[in-house]
């Protein structure tokens, strides 16, 4: 199974959202079922590292993200992805208008895994310098989002095997 997280820039909500989603997936020894990558949809940041604020709040937590830098998404991610989940509504429908039709399931909104607040976006923290709150939130969707894939992996476990 493949994760794609996406944001604007690929410097603070995405890859903030690799490197936690990365440490879960591992700590439930799922590393060899479940790859997880990051991609902006522009790329104004490309080859860039995290965000300081994003470095700042994984360094706190001793959460790895040596090998994250940014880069923009690519067609081909729509078609090995198996989940694309993307922090806000801007993003969401940029994706939706570069992604074929046959893959257009794959796009989804963050917190549209927590259907009471389904809508809810993740608001950049670029913009906000709240890097802390885009923690509590990603805090409070990725392990819903891990427990999906965990059920998913569980009733079609040739999903795991995909390369």
């Amino acid at each position: 199974m493949k994760v794609l997280f996406v944001c604007l820039g690929n410097i603070a909500r995405s890859t903030m959202a690799e490197a936690l989603f990365t440490q879960m997936v591992a700590d439930d020894g799922l590393s060899a079922q479940i790859k997880i990558d990051s991609a902006g949809t522009s790329d104004v940041e490309q080859g860039n590292p995290p965000h300081p604020g994003t470095q700042k709040i994984l360094r706190k937590l001793n959460v790895p993200f040596d090998w994250i830098y940014a880069r923009q998404i690519q067609a081909d991610d729509f078609k090995t992805a198996d989940y694309i989940i993307t922090m806000d509504r801007q993003n969401l429908a940029t994706l939706k208008r570069r992604c074929p039709k046959q893959w257009q399931d794959k796009v989804h909104l963050a917190y549209e895994i927590l259907p009471e607040k389904y809508d809810q976006e993740i608001p950049d923290p670029w913009y906000t310098q709240r890097f802390d709150i885009t923690y509590q939130q990603l805090i409070e969707v990725l392990p819903m989002w891990l427990q999906l894939f965990k059920n998913e992996l569980a009733y079609y476990p040739e999903k795991s095997d995909e390369e």
